[in-house]
Formats: C-alpha cells, structure tokens, sequence
C-alpha cells in the first residue's frame, strides 16, 4: 500500500482521499463555477447601493461608472438622518413586520395542524380553496381589499397593514405539509391518554417539533412584510404612518429624485431583514429541505 493508491479487495487501485481533493471533479468545479456566478450576479446591486451611497448625486450617474467613492462622503446619511423622519419610517416596518411575523407563525402552524391531523365535513374542499388563492395575483384583489376594508371601518393603518395578510395560503400549506411529514400520529395519541387538551397538544408537543419550519415561515413572513410596498402604498395617507419602503418612495417626488439618499436609506433599511437572516438561517435551510431526503 502506497500513499496515493489504496487496493481493494479485487486488487484494483483507488485514489486515496488526499489525491481526490488535489484534482476536483470537472462537475464539482463547474458547479462552484455557477454558484460563484450567481452570487457575483445578487451581490452586485448590492455591492453598488452601497458604494453609491457614499457618492454625491452627480457622481453616481458619472460615466464610465467607478465603483469606489472618490471622495467617500458621509453626507447622505447625515441629511437623511437629520432631515427626514427615518427612524419613524424604522420603527413602523420593524413593528408591523414583527407583529405579522408571529401572527402568521402561530395561526399557519395551528391551521396547518388542524388539516394535517383532524379529520372533518369539508376538509378537502376548504383545503382546496385556500390553495387555490395562491393562483390570484395581488394586483387583482388589491381594490377589492381596499374597499372591503374602508366599508368595514377598518382602514388604519395599524390596523390594515397587519391583519389581512396574518393567514397567508401558502404558509397554512408549508405548515400542513411539514406537520404531516414531521409530527407522527402516536405522539399525539399518547399525550390525549395522559389528559392533555387538544390546545395543550398543540402548545407543547407539536409547536417544538415545527421549529425548523416555524424559523422558515417566520423569515418569509418578515422579509414579505418589511418590504411590502403596493399595499402600504394603498392603505397609508399619512406620513406618520409611513413604512421604510413608502418612506423611500416619497423621496422621489420631493425635491426632484433623490437617489442618493434613497440608497443611504436602502443601505439602513438592509440591517434588520439581513439580521433576521442571519438569526434564523438554520431553521430556515432545515425548514426548506425537510423532507427532500429520505432515510
């Protein structure tokens, strides 16, 4: 036996461990080839509004393009700080994102649980409806919402921007899905037998066994409401009450088109969606395969 062959039981040689790492597989490095692609391509913008938040106004639209400040200034941040109400702006997404996010966690889980393991009058066709609006644009219902909303007494916006979107469709089917996969029928028969309620069940024997699904839906419930702009664009006429994306809208029709401070305030509104991220990155990558692989 030598260092780089290793013989097998049939006498043939077998690269050893050390030799494969040496010489990478022509489709393992076409795939870190892609993935490198692809991460160049998301990064871009990204890599660009930060830049271009510490140029003035003439100097990001100068040509040939240069991707570095020259001179990095600190005054897009300083006149958006002092002269808009940013912080408000904050405040509101981050509150209404977080209040949504565990509204949509705990009804989807408990809806999801109620048509993976109960069984009633109606069940399939329920189900089937409520996925079936996952076919509707939003576009479509958006003046009919509005309407329905405004009839109802119900347009404030503290109001409005939270509870028509805290049972979305399609986090009742991840919940449903993962619940059936994930949550066995016997774990749920022995805990009726030592007397807890069905409520307790749920509470304390199935929520624990959804976590990894819980982290997933509650980073696409908050990045979906932290960013949402067309319905804030329609429900809110306050200024008070305005999000960080309604917030940096606004700042085109003032004064003329303000890009360098709605990149400074893109950079800022960044943080807590890409916190939220990092917090919950493990629950979401396990949420999102459970089930793709059989054991």
């Amino acid at each position: 036996m030598t260092a780089t062959a290793i013989r097998t039981e049939a006498g043939a040689p077998t690269p050893s461990p050390e030799r494969r790492r040496r010489r990478p597989r022509p489709a393992r490095a076409g795939l870190y080839a892609t993935l490198f692609l692809l991460a160049a391509v998301y990064l871009a913008p990204l890599v660009w509004a930060l830049s271009s938040s510490f140029k003035n106004r003439s100097e990001i639209f100068s040509f040939p393009p240069r991707l570095w400040p020259d001179p990095a200034t600190v005054d897009n941040y300083t006149r958006l700080l002092s002269g808009q109400p940013f912080w408000n702006w904050m405040l509101m997404s981050t509150g209404v994102a977080l209040v949504s996010t565990v509204a949509v966690v705990f009804l989807c889980s408990l809806a999801g649980y109620g048509f993976a393991k109960y069984e009633f009058r109606g069940k399939r066709l329920l189900f089937d409806v409520m996925f079936s609006s996952l076919a509707i644009p939003f576009a479509v219902i958006v003046v009919p919402l509005f309407i329905l909303v405004a009839k109802l007494g119900l347009a404030h916006p503290l109001f409005a921007l939270i509870v028509p979107w805290v049972a979305p469709a399609f986090g009742i089917f991840m919940m449903r899905q993962y619940t059936e996969q994930s949550i066995p029928d016997e774990i749920l028969d022995a805990a009726r037998i030592d007397g807890c309620s069905e409520f307790r069940i749920f509470w304390t024997v199935v929520l624990p066994l959804l976590r990894p699904a819980l982290g997933a839906l509650a980073v696409w419930s908050f990045l979906g409401a932290y960013n949402n702009l067309l319905w804030p664009l329609v429900i809110v006429s306050e200024p008070e009450y305005y999000t960080v994306p309604l917030g940096l809208q606004a700042l085109f029709g003032a004064e003329g088109r303000q890009y360098d401070l709605v990149l400074a305030g893109s950079i800022l509104a960044a943080i807590p969606a890409i916190a939220v991220f990092i917090l919950l990155r493990k629950q979401l990558v396990s949420g999102l395969t459970a089930g793709a692989v059989k054991s």
